[in-house]
């Protein structure tokens, strides 16, 4: 728990209002899924993150990442929020969060209530066609990923961060993928890959946010990539205060002018119950 002057000077931050939430990974290691740097992290997957370029290009790459990643949306999407996102979505709701940037792609600040979200990274539960731009639900494809592969057996190694797992090198190629229905064209889950870039539109709305903030809450993120970074530097740069919630240090630790290393459901539980929040949530 945080100590009782690291969350007394939390509550004085938060209870000013006008907090832009910055989150990632370690918000929703509570519900289940893994951390990419923390003490849940994937240190022990063997595979390296999916780019956009293979995935584009090579077929073999790409069946393979679609074998992983339809095992691995089956249990991502029985994933449910926890008491962080829940505690995001309450202080939205009494009017202290104006908004949520996330780099997770779960979906889970939204299914805990929070409405003001970026989804900077975009959402797993998407699937966007790379040749005519239509875009479906992750329920539809599963569904047609399960009738074409029937027989396909897979053994779980590992469940990673973004969504798939780790399986054993001899399952992968058996599997078989479906094309947009509209053009036969290639499909992606409606995810930032590595070597892509974020859409300018979602940069520009998270920079307008900051830009308005009190305050900017860093929650579970270790602030590794510029992706999430760029707004910690965005804040500072404007004279905007920076607090960060993580289990770890972080490259924006030297901007903050408060860091709790702390469990992100108790910190923020027990935020609530100072706010005098916890019961009207």
């Amino acid at each position: 728990m945080a100590s009782h002057d690291g969350l007394f000077r939390l509550t004085e931050l938060v209870a000013r209002g006008a907090v832009v939430v910055l989150s990632g990974a370690g918000i929703s290691t509570e519900s289940g899924i893994p951390d990419y740097r923390g003490p849940s992290g994937a240190s022990l997957r063997r595979h390296a993150p999916m780019t956009y370029q293979a995935f584009r290009d090579d077929p073999v790459a790409r069946r393979r990442y679609w074998a992983r990643s339809h095992v691995g949306w089956a249990l991502m999407r029985t994933a449910t929020p926890n008491a962080g996102h829940r505690a995001v979505a309450a202080l939205e709701a009494h009017g202290l969060v104006d908004g949520t940037i996330t780099q997770n792609v779960d979906g889970l600040h939204q299914a805990a209530g929070s409405r003001a979200v970026v989804d900077l990274h975009g959402r797993l539960d998407r699937v966007v066609c790379l040749a005519c731009g239509a875009t479906s639900s992750r329920a539809e494809l599963r569904a047609r990923l399960e009738e074409v592969n029937r027989e396909w057996r897979a053994t779980i190694t590992a469940v990673n961060p973004d969504g798939d797992v780790d399986l054993p090198d001899e399952q992968l190629d058996g599997f078989v993928v479906v094309d947009c229905l509209a053009c036969g064209g290639l499909l992606k889950p409606d995810v930032v890959y590595f070597g892509e870039n974020v859409p300018a539109a979602r940069v520009e709305t998270s920079y307008a946010m900051v830009d308005r903030a009190r305050l900017l809450l860093v929650l579970g993120s270790s602030l590794t990539v510029f992706s999430g970074r760029r707004f910690v530097l965005r804040a500072a740069n404007a004279g905007v205060p920076v607090a960060i919630v993580n289990d770890g240090g972080t490259r924006g630790d030297e901007h903050a002018i408060l860091k709790l290393g702390t469990p992100l459901g108790e910190t923020l539980s027990a935020l609530l119950d100072r706010l005098e929040l916890a019961q009207a949530t």
